[in-house]
């Protein structure tokens, strides 16, 4: 299977400053798919600057564009309730026309993790964090397969919650989903059309770009256990790889030759899908925006 290349457009301009031209040029440039973070705020230098919201971006984005596809990378329990958010992500599938894919994960530590905390309230865990997610996903996975759904989980409930007519996309839309423990892989292989991983966070601080593909191969080999337990074939999920989060950093937007080499050593893990960031100057996903348009135009041919 030939690799794909795909963007993310951080959310930082308004969308008749700047943030409309980037999502067309997105879809000019050939970019199979475009996806935004879904948070309240990030970190610095983007925490005291403008950050609009994820879903009223992705639906401007749909109603300019044709053929680009379109998601979050990625959404969580932190701030989204499910039977809200099903209503959502129909209502953006139908007006993409079937172009939407959710990346869900089970969010982090801090940024937009305590906002809807009172002040006194400590941050979940990285155990409740995935059981909320482990009740959040196959909870929405109903909801947007089944015109009406009660539910009474520890963390979430529905009472008769509709959601007619459901996607454009059948049985419902795709779900990218963010893993790398045993729980979440375990979701992937349950509920995931893709998986989508960063590599290591342990490594990106000190480890080398050999380490983060050995590590990122680990991943893989477990992503692989997990279907296998689920009865379900590693080969029908995509594997997404979102970069700038590995040793490597921005090193492969560098060059042409650069990007292809990196792309390269992740597609004969297995990867489907890479996806950089668009360039901001003055953050850590800077970058030259001439080389970013060459990699878009010249490398997905190279690694074909």
């Amino acid at each position: 299977m030939s690799l794909r290349l795909s963007t993310v457009i951080l959310p930082v301009h308004r969308w008749h400053e700047g943030g409309r031209d980037q999502w067309l040029r997105a879809e000019e440039l050939g970019f199979h798919a475009a996806y935004t973070y879904d948070h309240l705020s990030w970190r610095v230098p983007f925490r005291d600057g403008p950050w609009f919201g994820a879903v009223p971006t992705l639906t401007a984005a749909a109603t300019a564009t044709e053929r680009l596809r379109l998601g979050t990378l990625v959404t969580s329990p932190n701030f989204r309730h499910p039977v809200t958010l099903a209503k959502e992500l129909i209502s953006l599938d139908d007006i993409s026309g079937g172009r939407f894919t959710l990346g869900i994960g089970a969010g982090g530590n801090g940024f937009d993790a305590t906002t809807l905390l009172r002040g006194d309230a400590e941050p979940w865990t990285p155990r409740e964090r995935a059981d909320r997610f482990g009740e959040f996903v196959p909870l929405l996975d109903r909801l947007l397969t089944e015109d009406s759904v009660t539910y009474e989980g520890t963390f979430y409930s529905a009472t008769e919650a509709r959601n007619i007519p459901g996607c454009v996309q059948r049985p419902r839309l795709p779900f990218a989903v963010a893993a790398t423990g045993p729980r979440g892989l375990k979701l992937a292989a349950r509920h995931g059309q893709a998986w989508v991983t960063t590599g290591d966070p342990k490594l990106f601080e000190t480890g080398t770009p050999e380490e983060s593909v050995e590590a990122i191969r680990g991943q893989a080999e477990n992503l692989a256990k997990a279907c296998a337990a689920a009865g379900r074939n590693v080969a029908e999920l995509d594997k997404i790889l979102l970069t700038g989060f590995t040793p490597d950093r921005n090193r492969p937007l560098e060059s042409v030759d650069a990007f292809v080499d990196f792309a390269g050593r992740h597609q004969e893990l297995g990867f489907t899908e890479i996806v950089i960031h668009w360039p901001i100057p003055d953050s850590g996903f800077a970058a030259d925006q001439a080389v970013f348009e060459r990699i878009a135009a010249e490398a997905a041919t190279q690694l074909r």
